[in-house]
């Protein structure tokens, strides 16, 4: 790894959350420390991934599963369910929000994990804790709503970098399911990063089989970093 100004650590094994009777390690950026401006879009290049304050890349000694995917934003075109999910979500209003309402936010936060990830370690997530994942600790943050009238029916906190913008989590009314909303959030910042000229909309980790990250891969074309450079990944 090229040297940086900042400190690195190595977490300690613990359980895979991906893959049972695994062990998963991760590099972590010094969290107590502010990346110089454009570090952290560097750093999306070379796999890494923001968690809140937490910014990481996947270094399992005897596992290279978790792919890093990003899509190329200005040769993605939207398959037949992905227009579908846009003409279904046309009566939708999207707001950039600089300020936003954080009680707000923090009840459809809260109404999307007891629905999709119950126990999955977020339940307790407090307004501090859900201001701290919206900071620009790293880089600069964007808060896209999505709103039927005056309803929050999704919000996608996304990374902003020269580098390309990372689709650092999206959450959205669990009650609305033929709207397809995680789908259409995914969208909306791809037609943002179009908006601001950026080549690339980072989706994360990818692993082959997961049935959890499969839709990542249904935005096409896809690539992934494996061995340390970035290249299409073929999809049946």
């Amino acid at each position: 790894m090229q040297a940086h100004p900042l400190q690195y650590y190595l977490t300690a094994p613990q359980p895979c959350p991906y893959l049972p009777g695994r062990e998963m390690q991760a590099v972590l950026v010094d969290p107590a420390a502010r990346a110089p401006t454009g570090h952290y879009g560097r750093l999306l290049v070379e796999g890494f991934r923001r968690s809140g304050r937490l910014v990481y890349r996947h270094q399992c000694p005897c596992c290279s599963a978790c792919v890093p995917v990003r899509i190329p934003v200005h040769e993605f075109r939207p398959g037949r369910g992905q227009r579908r999910c846009l003409r279904r979500n046309a009566d939708l209003h999207l707001r950039q929000v600089l300020r936003p309402n954080l009680d707000e936010h923090l009840a459809l936060f809260r109404r999307y994990l007891d629905a999709r990830h119950p126990g999955g370690g977020m339940d307790d997530t407090t307004r501090d804790d859900y201001a701290d994942m919206i900071s620009d600790r790293h880089c600069g943050v964007l808060l896209l709503e999505h709103r039927l009238g005056s309803e929050l029916l999704a919000v996608a906190v996304t990374d902003v970098t020269a580098h390309g913008l990372s689709a650092m989590y999206s959450f959205f009314a669990p009650d609305r399911p033929a709207r397809s909303l995680g789908t259409y959030a995914i969208l909306s910042q791809i037609a943002e990063a179009r908006r601001l000229g950026i080549a690339h909309l980072y989706l994360g980790y990818w692993i082959a089989g997961s049935e959890k990250m499969a839709y990542k891969t249904r935005f096409r074309p896809i690539e992934g970093r494996v061995n340390g450079a970035w290249r299409p990944i073929a999809m049946p």
